[in-house]
């Protein structure tokens, strides 16, 4: 069975990938979001002409010809590109096995816990307190993540003494028997970080995400030390140099790799497989309801070192507009705390044929 079409669909948010073989089999996937319209220009030039031909169920030396093709190219947005190639071909050997892709990889389908995960930085410690009130009681979670510093803000706060108000606030009000967990997306300085992180542990919290600049593991492995609740991150880095490194000083205690940065699901399990023989557990970053969530719920629900928890963004149209409407249904439905991976074949997920309509197209064939 060869790969005979390549088609993206796309807007500059958001890119939906479909393979079609030479006997006429189709499978769906994503390239990351955020500037998809760059990568689905990348996927035509530089993943498809490499693809294309190629055996679309074993397709292990396909991903490492593209790498090594495009090897003056490495970095983010050739991987965010092969993710699209990589999960398309995932959902295409699980719709013509008539399996979930979780089941692919050694898992199960079935019910995944999930952590409440708040992206915003601009809403008042009162109100983040009340929203994650309500979804405790309507929705069930017994885990939340708030954010905490500026979003790589060289130790500034997103306004002064907001950290210091939002983590005794929230972390009290949610109280015991709840997981707390915080991410500072490359605030501080080691020095800020360990001091911010006191705060934290006397609060109950037992997860800090990205404390430091990601790509200074040092730092970080300077705060990871210092502490004793979990110092976490992984989720920007895309090349297996950098994974090799901070698991190797242990830079972290929890690694927390992005399907979708890098470069789909059979290069996220080689991580998984690295953090393994490490002894480290696995929570990777899912930070928006496309189908990078969906991807990571049947990761974790395959590996043996799967984290607690699955993160799932909590935020709506005011904040992503544009996850709005991408897929029938609602794959993402969440009852007692915890979402449930599908047992339909592939993904288990259906596109909506509106989006794809007003989306651009690209197509690349043999």
């Amino acid at each position: 069975m060869k790969i005979r079409r390549l088609e993206t669909f796309c807007n500059p948010y958001v890119g939906f990938v479909r393979v079609t073989t030479d006997t006429g089999a189709q499978g769906w996937g994503q390239v990351s979001t955020y500037h998809a319209d760059i990568t689905c220009t990348v996927f035509h030039r530089q993943i498809a002409p490499h693809a294309l031909g190629t055996d679309a169920l074993d397709f292990a030396d396909t991903l490492l010809r593209i790498n090594e093709r495009e090897h003056k190219f490495p970095g983010s947005y050739l991987r965010r590109a092969t993710t699209g190639l990589d999960t398309a071909l995932w959902d295409l050997r699980g719709r013509v096995e008539g399996k979930p892709v979780v089941e692919l990889i050694g898992g199960r389908p079935g019910r995944l816990r999930a952590y409440a995960s708040s992206m915003k930085r601009d809403i008042t410690p009162q109100d983040e307190r009340d929203r994650f009130l309500r979804l405790r009681d309507e929705k069930g979670f017994d885990a939340f993540k708030w954010r905490v510093g500026s979003e790589c803000g060289r130790d500034a706060d997103e306004w002064p003494g907001r950290t210091e108000e939002i983590v005794p606030l929230v972390a009290r009000a949610l109280g015991d028997g709840v997981d707390k967990l915080v991410d500072a997306n490359s605030c501080y300085s080691p020095a800020r970080a360990i001091q911010v992180g006191r705060m934290l542990e006397a609060e109950g919290i037992g997860h800090f995400e990205e404390p430091c600049p990601y790509w200074e593991f040092q730092q970080t492995k300077e705060v990871t030390d210092a502490l004793s609740l979990d110092v976490t991150g992984g989720e920007q880095d895309c090349e297996f140099t950098a994974w090799q490194t901070m698991i190797g000083m242990r830079a972290v205690d929890i690694v927390q790799p992005d399907v979708m940065y890098l470069g789909g699901l059979s290069r996220t399990l080689q991580v998984c497989a690295m953090a393994q023989a490490a002894g480290l557990p696995v929570t990777p970053h899912a930070a928006n309801l496309g189908l990078v969530t969906m991807c990571t719920m049947h990761l974790l629900r395959a590996i043996p070192n799967a984290g607690k928890y699955l993160e799932l963004s909590i935020e709506g149209p005011d904040y992503y507009p544009w996850q709005e409407g991408l897929f029938l249904g609602d794959p993402f439905a969440v009852d007692g705390g915890h979402v449930t991976i599908p047992d339909t074949p592939g993904w288990g997920v259906d596109i909506n044929p509106d989006w794809l309509d007003k989306a651009s197209y690209q197509v690349s064939e043999v």
